[in-house]
């Protein structure tokens, strides 16, 4: 009896742990989701006994959907064969901020390397898309709200570098990515554009030092620039976007929503 009074109490401690964050677990041993059970073991408390039974459940779900996925180029695939390679190694699919930094770096090593080696340079803005037009959410109404891209000249400029201006840029990117020296001056930012819109990052230092960057609708674009405070401003879509950032280490920032 006694040892049935403490299981009770550890399966009524872990469940409040593993709601601590606003998430309700109370049937999640009856759960048929995959993305909800995997959610409860990024949350729940490691040593929570549910954890036995749901992490070769959801596991077993996992190759169940892969060998019978119909579609080769189901993204999904790609992400449970990801998931179910993580729960192998770990209690889950839970990661640090350091091993999402390093994917996002494999990520940027990969892409520069493969630019390197096919000597591919940005295709420079034609004439006919320099001027990008945009209609905003009141699409719905006969009189839509036009917003005009007055930035398509200088992005055309930016994306316009000659093969050895860009390999230049690839090559410093690279050694970047591979410089692991916390004393090292500069570090690397990379900007995610998830807009419909062409968009200029700027980043305003201290006195004259400042960097702009083009970065293509739905696409990422990264620069190597000195440690330091910046301001960061945009205008993604026709809204502005500002925020103060301290840049001491390589640093991914996210910007927009696709409309579709």
């Amino acid at each position: 009896m006694k040892y049935l009074f403490i299981f009770l109490l550890t399966l009524s401690f872990s469940g409040l742990s593993a709601q601590k964050k606003g998430k309700d677990y109370s049937n999640i041993l009856k759960s048929k989701s995959i993305y909800e059970i995997n959610a409860f073991l990024r949350d729940a408390h490691p040593d929570d006994p549910k954890r036995v039974i749901l992490k070769p459940r959801v596991m077993a779900m996992m190759k169940e959907y892969i060998s019978s996925a119909a579609d080769p180029n189901d993204k999904k695939v790609k992400e449970m064969q990801e998931d179910l390679a993580m729960l192998k190694r770990k209690p889950s699919t839970k990661i640090t901020f350091e091993e999402f930094n390093q994917k996002i770096k494999d990520k940027q090593i990969a892409k520069y390397r493969a630019i390197l080696a096919s000597n591919k340079v940005p295709v420079n803005y034609t004439k006919s898309n320099r001027q990008n037009v945009y209609v905003t959410a009141s699409t719905a109404s006969s009189k839509a709200t036009v917003i005009a891209d007055t930035e398509a000249d200088e992005f055309n400029m930016l994306m316009g570098m000659s093969s050895a201006e860009h390999k230049d840029k690839t090559v410093k990117i690279l050694n970047s990515l591979f410089d692991n020296d916390p004393n090292s001056k500069e570090a690397i930012v990379m900007i995610e554009n998830k807009s419909d819109c062409n968009i200029i990052v700027r980043m305003d230092g201290i006195g004259n030092t400042k960097y702009r960057l083009a970065v293509p609708a739905h696409d990422d674009n990264s620069v190597v620039i000195a440690k330091g405070n910046y301001l960061f401003t945009s205008i993604v879509c026709g809204a502005q976007y500002a925020s103060q950032k301290t840049i001491q280490k390589p640093i991914m920032v996210a910007l927009g929503s696709s409309k579709q």
